[in-house]
């Protein structure tokens, strides 16, 4: 080989190497253009894909308002005019007794007073103050409400037999012998009834305490009447005949034994 041809073989190789890239990126950008185009016919082919490459135009509705005329309407305005409502404020209101701790200075009497309570119920609410209500401080007692009272008295009535037992609530200031007087009776038949073991003989009694009365076991025996004898003196009167005498006469003033 001589030396023109090395040299000639030399450049075409050289020139080779200069086109490569060049060849590479042309061959690069036809196989791009040519996805492109594939891509495309798919997209655009009836089996296309759900979703689209591009979006595609959605239409757009217009609303066309159509202007009406309004016949102005005359509405009445009604004004509300508020009443105030006073608030009515409950005041609570015991039910029944209620428990209290005596103070310094506190009587039955003061406290029925406050509490506007029946004295005698406070007694009977209360047995262990007695008859006379002996209250102390720190001495816990029931008050009542108003509207609590002790049972009336019943009168009893007129011939009613012997030894008839009839219920009796004691009240305040009562003593077993007055009542055994009020219902013509002794106290000894009162100790003696069987309803009233709880007295275990004894004539004390308090406010509220419901006795057993056999009535009328007292027989009532006359007493006799004292009849006073006043004498007058004789009246003497002259007459010309002689002298008439006038007889004493007897006054009969009655007198009943007490």
């Amino acid at each position: 080989m001589n030396k023109g041809s090395a040299q000639n073989v030399i450049s075409a190789y050289r020139k080779r190497q200069q086109m490569g890239p060049f060849i590479i990126g042309g061959l690069a950008i036809l196989l791009i253009i040519i996805g492109i185009l594939a891509l495309v016919i798919w997209l655009s082919g009836s089996k296309r894909p759900a979703f689209a490459l591009f979006p595609s135009a959605t239409p757009t509705v217009t609303n066309t308002s159509t202007s009406t005329p309004v016949t102005p309407t005359v509405t009445p305005t009604v004004t509300t005019t508020v009443t105030m409502t006073p608030t009515v404020t409950v005041t609570a209101t015991p039910s029944g007794p209620f428990e209290y701790v005596v103070q310094q200075g506190d009587t039955c009497y003061g406290l029925a007073a406050k509490y506007n309570a029946n004295l005698n119920v406070i007694i009977a609410l209360n047995p262990s103050v007695g008859s006379t209500c002996n209250i102390k401080p720190g001495d816990k007692i029931l008050i009542p409400t108003t509207s609590q009272v002790l049972p009336t008295s019943t009168p009893l009535p007129t011939g009613i037999a012997a030894g008839t037992r009839i219920k009796y609530t004691v009240m305040a200031g009562d003593t077993l012998s007055g009542i055994a007087f009020r219902f013509n009776t002794t106290v000894d038949a009162i100790l003696k009834d069987k309803d009233n073991a709880f007295l275990n003989g004894k004539t004390s009694i308090n406010a509220g305490d419901v006795i057993t009365i056999p009535v009328n076991t007292v027989t009532q025996v006359p007493t006799a009447t004292a009849i006073t004898v006043h004498p007058t003196l004789a009246a003497i009167t002259s007459t010309p005949t002689g002298i008439t005498a006038t007889l004493p006469a007897a006054t009969v003033t009655p007198t009943t034994k007490p």
